[in-house]
């Protein structure tokens, strides 16, 4: 089974026949399909596979693996970078009728660089912390942008509500999660990947009308449906969030490379970043009609 994010699609811990692994694929004289390829041992069967029973054992501590403490430390550094770059471009980038373009300009910029950075980590075949923090910096300057303009044009406390929401949402998946009331199957990853690939289309849709036909477009944007599709784009950002942690639970399990934890923290800086601009947009519409 492979992850929402693109950088954990493309080499993430995968499952194939109720078993996962890192990508394993049968290949001559290596290891089985569903078998972990970093261990050949009665371990590497996957425990948290569907039906697998309890008390499952585990695969012992390898030197060199990802651990839980590798993965909240890099995802501490990524999103550092992005709330330090964020604050930096709030003062030092402030926006206003008199410098709109301005800020929007370096905004949208930074927003191309850091979706560029983002795909030259997602296609390469180890991950490069450079090129995640600097993923994390420029997108940092883009939500410092939105969020200033957010802040002066909107409600000056819809950025703080949007950040709150956000570690609510995040702390909310991670309890459910770790209480095993959210469980990761093929049917809930293909739910999951099915409505956001139709929530994508109609923002896309959206946007061209806007564009071309000026406006809102189709609607999706603001009032009602707005507020409608604010809802469904935090709701997938918390299914994203519950497909990362299980990717994050698998590596640890099947002792992955300790270098793999920026991919992990890589992974889930994004899916926050999502909820985010989710939480920050609905507050906005709710806040405009007050």
């Amino acid at each position: 089974m492979r992850s929402s994010n693109p950088v954990f699609s493309r080499r993430g811990f995968s499952r194939d026949n109720g078993h996962a692994g890192f990508n394993a694929g049968p290949q001559a004289g290596g290891p089985a399909v569903g078998t972990n390829p970093y261990a050949t041992n009665p371990y590497a069967t996957n425990p948290y596979a569907q039906g697998a029973p309890a008390g499952t054992p585990q695969a012992p501590p390898q030197s060199g693996a990802m651990t839980i403490d590798d993965v909240v430390t890099r995802t501490g550094m990524t999103l550092g970078t992005v709330v330090l770059a964020a604050v930096l471009s709030w003062v030092l980038l402030p926006v206003d009728p008199a410098n709109v373009s301005t800020s929007f300009g370096i905004a949208i910029g930074a927003a191309i660089v850091a979706l560029v950075l983002s795909l030259v980590q997602s296609f390469k075949r180890k991950p490069s912390p450079a090129l995640i923090l600097a993923y994390a910096a420029f997108e940092g300057v883009f939500l410092g942008v939105i969020s200033s303009a957010a802040s002066t044009f909107i409600a000056p406390g819809v950025v703080i509500q949007a950040v709150m929401g956000t570690m609510a949402v995040f702390a909310g998946v991670l309890f459910a999660y770790k209480m095993r009331w959210i469980r990761v199957t093929r049917r809930f990853y293909g739910f999951v990947m099915a409505a956001a690939m139709g929530f994508m289309l109609l923002m896309v849709a959206n946007m061209l009308f806007s564009v071309f036909g000026g406006g809102d477009g189709l609607g999706f944007r603001s009032g009602g449906l707005g507020i409608l599709f604010g809802v469904i784009g935090i709701i997938l950002g918390a299914c994203f969030l519950a497909l990362d942690f299980k990717q994050v639970e698998d590596g640890i399990t099947y002792g992955a490379p300790r270098e793999e934890s920026w991919l992990a923290a890589f992974g889930l800086t994004m899916t926050l970043v999502w909820i985010y601009l989710e939480m920050l947009r609905l507050f906005s519409i709710l806040s405009g009609n007050d």
